[in-house]
Parts: C-alpha cells; structure tokens; sequence
C-alpha cells in the first residue's frame, strides 16, 4: 500500500529533558569538536508548491561533522557522557579535553549494533578519540554500508537476524566483555542511560534551527506548523518532541516503512507493540520493529501523526528531493515522502490543520548514506546535489 496516516490529539505530560546538566550542554561540546558547523536550514519553493502550502523548510543533514547523516551528535554525546562516567570527568569539558584524558580506556571498546548510521558514528568518534570500535550489522545491512563503518577502523560483525535480534545479541557480548563501553541509541529496561544522552544530543540540531528561523526574521515559536521527522526506534523523534511537544502551534509527524511500523501501532494501541520482522525495506535506517522504552513516553505525549510510506513513495521523494538540489537517502526522504502523503489527502490535511499558509519543516536525517543505492534510485538528478 502507498502509506497511510494517523491523526492523534496527545498533548499529554511528559519530561522537558531526558538528563541532568543544562540544555545547552551537548551544543557547547558539539562546538567544540573539530569539523562543527550549523547544517542549512534551506527552504524550497518547489516543495511548498508540491504540497500545498505556504512554505517548507529542510534542516539538511546530508553532512554533519564529516558523516553524511545526523547521527554522529547522538552518539558523540552518549559516548562523551559514558567516558566522562567512567573516568569521573565533570561533562562539561570538551572534546579536546575529553580526547586527552581518554587515555585510561584505550584498550576499551565502544560497541552496538546498528543498521548504518548510528553505528558508523559511534565508529568515527571511536577513531577521533583514539579508541576501538566493533559494530554489529544485520544481515540486511548492505555491503557498501558495512564497508563505510570499516573505513572508519572499526571492526564489523554481522549478524545474521534482524536489527532488533542483533540489538539484543550485542547487549548479551557486552555483559559478557569488561573491556566493551555499549552505546546504543534504543533502549530496553536496565539500560536506558546511555540511550537518554543520544536523544539530548539530537538537541543540536533544534538549537540551530530556531537560531536559524530568527536569523530569516520568522518567530521559532509561532512559525512552524508541522515537523516531519523520520522514526525507526523513535530516539530523534523523541528529541523532536521534547523539543517542539510543548509548542502549542507546532504539531509533530512520524514516518516510518509501512513494514516496520512500530512507532505507528504502538499509537494505535496505546501501549509499545512490536513489529515482526523480517524488515526489507529501503529504508535502512527504519527498518526497526521495537520502539525504544525511554523514547515511548515522549511520542506518546508529544506526537500528533503517525505516517507509513512504501519504498515507492521514499524513491520518488528522493528524486523530488535532488531535483531541488537536496541529497537525500532512502530514511532521509522519508520525510518528504510522508508530506508529499498527507498533504494530497484531504483528511489528513484538515486533521493537522495544513493550509496554503502553512509552513512544514522537513527533517533530511542523511544524504547518500549508500551511494551505489542511492545512484540506482537517483541517476543523473544526483548531480543536483552538488
């Protein structure tokens, strides 16, 4: 099926932040890293008349801090906080200070399993701080994507289940190891701290989009009616949430594969329900069928929609998206691909209140995160990219 949406009416309690210390505080040390700059915040006429409304801005992840894809302030966080635990390190130092003390666990391992992202940045900042990685991929993570994590130094282990089994498989290696420093951007119970820095390090990312609002002369807390934010385990929709939840003109999407739903039915039931695997779709980053313990409560007070797609509509969004200069993986137009959905549905639209005035943030998560996947679907238009 071509994707469908739910219309919820949430609005309920939930936590304005996950962890202790100032909001700020993964920002400061995000701009302490080598390589930091603000991601655009780029808007598109072409996408606004797509859709239907007055306008619509992309925060375009395609390159953050030398990875093409957001995930590496996350990660940096969570393994900046886990080291500072271990070493007793007050988390306010930086990166440098950070890279110098580190010194103690450099027969350590930074671990987890991953579809891609997550863990060729967990790989990076292994190699920046002068540590060890081993990273464990499905079996449907491709070769090209197993290959990126390499080139960073880390060593890969494929594991031949689905990403929810290989999550589960590389806690049990983790307890098993002293040396292993598990950094996983989901969460189970008994493990729900390190998971809790990853989503406040996506907070980067909002700081810089409501500078970036008030830099066009748009107000961040009147301007933006709907965010549409890519879910796989809900860890940086739940960062959207905590971020714009609170915000009584801004409404808040998920997208998700129309196979790996879990975000979607567990809103419709209420309670955090499990998607059975295998997941096939293209949506690498998405193909997840558990949803995050310490994520769930922030989507459940927070989201107003939940959307699926096919793998049809995210290869189109991909295409719209080059087409306007805009480089885009597979999870990355999810995004786009749940606007281009809701909008040309007349339900949906009524239900998040969309109107030829409105103004729709996008969220790119990656770019060409699988460059030979991203050149079958893409071809020539990639070039717009630049």
């Amino acid at each position: 099926m071509p994707g469908r949406a739910i219309i919820r009416s949430p609005r309920s309690d939930y936590p304005n932040a996950l962890s202790d210390g100032p909001r700020d505080a993964p920002r400061r040390f995000h701009r302490s890293m080598p390589g930091y700059a603000p991601t655009p915040l780029v808007e598109s006429p072409e996408l606004a008349r797509r859709t239907g409304t007055g306008r619509v801005l992309v925060k375009n992840e395609q390159h953050r801090l030398g990875l093409p894809s957001f995930k590496i302030l996350g990660s940096s966080w969570g393994i900046h906080r886990a080291l500072c635990e271990r070493l007793d390190l007050d988390p306010a130092i930086s990166f440098e200070e950070l890279r110098h003390a580190v010194g103690p666990l450099r027969d350590h391992v930074l671990t987890c399993a991953t579809d891609g992202n997550h863990g060729r940045a967990v790989a990076h900042m292994a190699r920046l701080l002068d540590m060890r990685a081993r990273i464990y991929v499905p079996d449907e993570v491709s070769m090209s994507r197993s290959a990126a994590i390499e080139g960073e130094g880390a060593q890969v282990v494929r594991v031949y289940a689905s990403y929810d089994d290989a999550v589960r498989y590389v806690a049990v290696q983790a307890e098993r190891d002293p040396r292993a420093i598990l950094v996983s951007d989901t969460a189970w119970p008994g493990y729900e701290t390190v998971p809790r820095h990853v989503i406040d390090g996506y907070s980067t990312i909002f700081h810089e989009v409501d500078e970036q609002l008030a830099e066009m002369g748009l107000d961040p807390m009147e301007t933006l009616d709907l965010v549409i934010v890519p879910a796989g385990v809900g860890a940086f929709a739940a960062a959207v949430g905590l971020h714009f939840g609170s915000r009584a003109a801004t409404r808040i999407a998920t997208v998700e594969p129309d196979t790996a739903d879990c975000v979607h039915r567990s809103l419709v039931a209420g309670v955090r329900t499990t998607v059975q695997g295998p997941h096939r779709s293209i949506m690498a980053g998405l193909n997840c069928g558990e949803t995050s313990v310490v994520a769930w409560p922030i989507l459940r007070g927070t989201v107003d929609a939940a959307i699926t797609v096919d793998d049809h509509g995210v290869r189109e969004a991909m295409r719209v998206f080059a087409g306007c200069g805009i480089e885009s993986g597979e999870s990355g137009a999810a995004s786009l691909a749940g606007a281009l959905l809701v909008s040309a549905d007349h339900g949906s639209r009524e239900g998040l209140g969309l109107t030829r005035d409105s103004t729709i943030l996008l969220l790119n998560t990656e770019g060409a995160s699988d460059p030979a996947s991203y050149r079958s679907i893409v071809g020539d238009l990639g070039a717009a990219s630049g």
